[in-house]
């Protein structure tokens, strides 16, 4: 009986066990399949709010502007169904407003190897200016046949991006032609306009002077013209300036000395004139100002030594003139780099610009400059270019071995036909190029007696004795010499003033009229003993 009992107990066990174990399977297949309807939830586009949270409206438009500039075959809803979330695009970033997905960045062009490149039939569409909350809008490299296919910007409907656009570049596009619109001058927040390498031909908008939250106006390296705008003054949150190679002309503006918090400002390679205003003094922030190659004359303004931030000085290709002293370098103490080269600057080098201890690149080739090389210029720590070629600078360079060797070509003394340096100073190899060496200093007395001289009786009265004044010590015992004469290199001719106070004369000839050579056993300091070759002892 209890055997049977046992058995029983042992059944109901196991008919228990294998009930428990099929409700834990259909439990598990129950989760199962309620995780895979979860995640096929977003494909089936039943549920949009959850699917991709972003209005089809605004998709659309996205599909749309990228078709425009890509091309008709990109079909944005079945490459990129949720642009915003686990399909996104290259170049689309995205961010959320009200619980729905927006677009807010937009860049087209060939930046990374999977982003979005233009097509040759490229063309601006309307759907790009329904994207209401774009805050960065980017074109690199996009627009690129000028002859076959220009493109200009769109004129209109800028002003519906005006709350929310602060970054807009057009970069690198050389088939974009046309005039900047004057409809930029709305985009009121806007911190950021770069419209740097493209084809942009016409005069600068009055407008871009309402843009008063840029920190950046790039427009470089392209074909604008005529004066700049004095409304660009008003800029006064404006960090980077930068107009450099277009074909911009008339006056520097005034009012830019009311952008007082500009860095850097780069007007090179266009076609401006006069002077550097005064006003440009208050720009005590700038770092960089490069101006050159352009037309500017006037000297040297007093206003840049007032720059004490300025770290960067370039000027080069100006028909500037005036004189370099004009300007206290020692005040300029944070200069790294100052080319003027080609300037028709005059003067002397100033010894001050030795004070520059940070500076690493010195252009002050193709002047006028005149006088010696300061020697205090191989003092300066960091210098690693010295360019003063093309010049009438004089004398000789006393600069050493070391410094020769560490600047190489990059100390260029060229082209200073007065210039030399001394003989045995510098070893081989190490010569300053293009530096002729100093040449010896050579002194050569004669004398030559005149045949109807009486050599003993004392008697000059027939001799010539302009020479030996000449020499600074006329008469001295010499009444029995016909004539003394001195040859000397051109580079001595200080010696030409010193007094030979101390000789003796010792006379070594064979019969009258015969030439005569003087010997000096006491010269002065620096005057070297001259040749006696040819003498008899």
């Amino acid at each position: 009986m209890e055997q049977v009992e046992k058995m029983t107990i042992q059944c109901d066990s196991n008919t228990g066990l294998k009930t428990a174990m099929k409700k834990l399977k259909y439990l598990s297949f129950s989760i199962l399949v309620l995780c895979i309807f979860y995640l096929s939830a977003p494909c089936n586009g039943d549920d949009e709010s959850l699917a991709a949270p972003m209005k089809r409206t605004e998709q659309q438009a996205l599909y749309s502007a990228i078709q425009g500039f890509v091309g008709k075959w990109w079909n944005g809803s079945d490459l990129y169904p949720d642009p915003c979330g686990w399909t996104p695009i290259q170049g689309v970033s995205c961010d959320l407003f009200d619980g729905f997905w927006y677009v807010t960045d937009l860049s087209i062009g060939p930046v990374h190897d999977n982003s979005l490149s233009c097509a040759q039939n490229v063309e601006f569409s309307s759907h790009l200016f329904a994207l209401r909350h774009l805050r960065s809008l980017s074109f690199f490299n996009c627009f690129v046949s000028p002859s076959q296919r220009p493109v200009s910007i769109p004129s209109t409907n800028w002003e519906v991006l005006a709350e929310s656009l602060e970054s807009l570049e057009f970069r690198s596009n050389p088939g974009l032609t046309g005039e900047i619109p004057v409809a930029f001058g709305l985009l009121r927040n806007l911190q950021s306009l770069v419209l740097m390498e493209n084809g942009l031909t016409g005069e600068l908008p009055e407008s871009i002077g309402n843009l008063i939250n840029l920190r950046r106006l790039n427009l470089a390296t392209n074909s604008f013209k005529g004066r700049i705008p004095d409304s660009f003054g008003g800029l006064n949150r404006l960090l980077i300036l930068d107009m450099s190679r277009n074909s911009l002309s008339g006056f520097l503006p005034m009012t830019f000395g009311g952008l007082n918090s500009l860095l850097k400002l780069d007007l090179s390679n266009n076609q401006l004139q006069g002077k550097i205003p005064l006003e440009f003094r208050n720009l005590k922030d700038l770092t960089l100002l490069d101006f050159s190659n352009n037309r500017l004359s006037g000297a040297l303004t007093q206003s840049l030594q007032e720059l004490s931030s300025l770290q960067e000085l370039v000027l080069s290709n100006n028909p500037t003139g005036g004189e370099i002293m004009s300007l206290e370098w020692q005040n300029m103490r944070a200069l790294i780099a100052v080319d003027l080269s080609n300037m028709s600057l005059t003067g002397e080098i100033p010894e001050s610009i030795a004070e520059l201890k940070g500076l690493r690149f010195l252009g002050l080739n193709d002047n006028q400059l005149t006088g010696k090389i300061p020697q205090k210029l191989a003092s300066l720590p960091n210098v690693s270019a010295i360019y003063l070629h093309g010049n009438n600078l004089t004398g000789e360079l006393k600069f050493s071995d070391w410094f020769y060797g560490k600047m190489g070509r990059r100390f260029g003394a060229w082209g200073n036909p007065n210039l030399c340096y001394p003989i045995g100073l510098v070893r081989t190899g190490y010569a300053p190029f293009g530096v002729k060496q100093c040449e010896e200093k050579v002194m050569k007395y004669e004398t030559h007696l005149d045949s109807k001289s009486n050599l003993g009786n004392g008697n000059s009265d027939n001799h010539d004795s302009t020479s030996t004044a000449s020499l600074g010590f006329k008469g001295c015992g010499l009444n029995r010499i016909g004539r003394t004469t001195m040859t000397m290199k051109k580079e001595d001719k200080d010696v030409s003033v010193m007094t030979l106070k101390y000789f003796q004369e010792k006379e070594k000839y064979s019969s009258p009229g015969a030439d005569e050579r003087l010997y000096f056993t006491k010269l002065p300091k620096g005057v070297p003993i001259p040749p006696s070759s040819t003498s008899k002892n």
